[in-house]
């Protein structure tokens, strides 16, 4: 298995490492993975994701030609800008998605672990006209938490006041460092981009203050469930839609039907119609009754017991002391406001249609 530059870290902090697209991540440390998910509510989790793709665009046109890949406005992104995005197919499905950012002439984009190799791949064979580099040789790691602004801002004072979606490059102490403000939790906070060589020294640097604990991916996976965020291969594939998903408010106007720079884009043809014309099944979030935790791949019945939909994502919220779930639902079922319920082990636990996030977000907006 691969080893992102923080792994002789996570062994000293006494993680629980486990295998994670290829790599020994850790999934939780002594604190546990309910702490350490209230801890990041509370304070601040340091996660490493660096088994994340980290990728540079560049090319005299190089947002006129991500647009021919990606449904969303690439083009009118405003510099130091983030945004997300997803590739789709010819068949409106979903590949992977992503973040990137407008450096000027640059676009920098952060696409997931799983899909990073067919992602250059894409990439590449894609955009003949730009110049695709990899970056392999920089750690990856998310600040994230209500305090996180006021502790990274004791070493960069300067991202105390960078707002939701931005993206940055800073000096720290001579180390080129690339700061986005987001993340997967639903909390405030920062993804950083730092060299491998020094990796070790900003997260220590970081770990040094008492408000900050490393956070495994247990607490990563249900942090990002209570902020309603996909988890691309559980909630969102190459069998779903981004209508389907709920991830209608990713593709911006200028892209839709009757927009400046409509379509252009693999699957336009399906995708931009289920706008108007909604499609059979959509991506809802739930309130599960009772303390059992419902898992994925549950069946969602109605009260006759036939399938209405399945559950692409579950657990218990530790914030809400109750489970939750995410799945894809008959819009029929939801027009009529049928009683439903998830199927688990034969026996119908109650559901109560939620709007997502299940826990309000607090991205700092300014």
């Amino acid at each position: 298995m691969k080893r992102t530059a923080l792994y002789d870290q996570h062994i000293l902090s006494g993680a629980r490492m486990v295998e994670f697209a290829g790599y020994d991540m850790p999934v939780q440390y002594p604190l546990g993975v309910m702490k350490e998910h209230l801890w990041t509510r509370d304070n601040v989790g340091l996660f490493d994701v660096s088994h994340m793709g980290q990728v540079i665009i560049r090319g005299k046109e190089v947002k006129a030609a991500l647009e021919t890949i990606l449904p969303v406005d690439v083009q009118g992104l405003n510099e130091g800008m983030q945004r997300y995005g997803m590739f789709t197919t010819q068949t409106a499905g979903i590949t992977d998605d992503l973040m990137f950012a407008n450096w000027g002439d640059d676009v920098f984009m952060v696409v997931n672990a799983g899909c990073k190799d067919q992602d250059f791949a894409y990439l590449k064979a894609s955009l003949t006209d730009c110049k695709v580099d990899v970056i392999d040789d920089r750690a990856l790691l998310a600040i994230q938490g209500p305090k996180a602004r006021e502790v990274f801002a004791r070493m960069v004072p300067d991202v105390a006041t960078m707002t939701f979606m931005q993206s940055v490059k800073f000096d720290w102490q001579g180390v080129d460092i690339w700061v986005s403000c987001s993340g997967y939790t639903g909390e405030d906070g920062y993804e950083v981009s730092v060299p491998n060589a020094q990796a070790e020294v900003f997260a220590n640097t970081l770990l040094a203050f008492s408000e900050v604990e490393w956070i495994g991916l247990g607490a990563r996976d249900s942090l990002r469930l209570e902020a309603g965020l996909c988890l691309y291969g559980h909630d969102i594939d190459t069998t779903t839609t981004p209508v389907e998903a709920s991830l209608n408010w990713a593709i911006q106007k200028e892209r839709r039907a009757e927009g400046e720079r409509a379509g252009g884009f693999p699957g336009a043809n399906i995708i931009l119609p289920q706008f108007t014309h909604k499609p059979s099944r959509k991506r809802v979030g739930f309130l599960v009754d009772g303390r059992a935790p419902v898992r994925e791949g549950a069946d969602i019945v109605d009260t006759n017991g036939e399938v209405k939909g399945k559950v692409t994502s579950g657990g218990f919220s530790p914030t809400l002391g109750q489970p939750i779930v995410m799945a894809y639902v008959s819009t029929d079922s939801l027009n009529l406001e049928e009683l439903l319920f998830a199927n688990v082990r034969g026996k119908s636990i109650p559901l109560t249609l939620t709007a997502m996030p299940f826990v309000p977000s607090r991205y700092y907006r300014g």
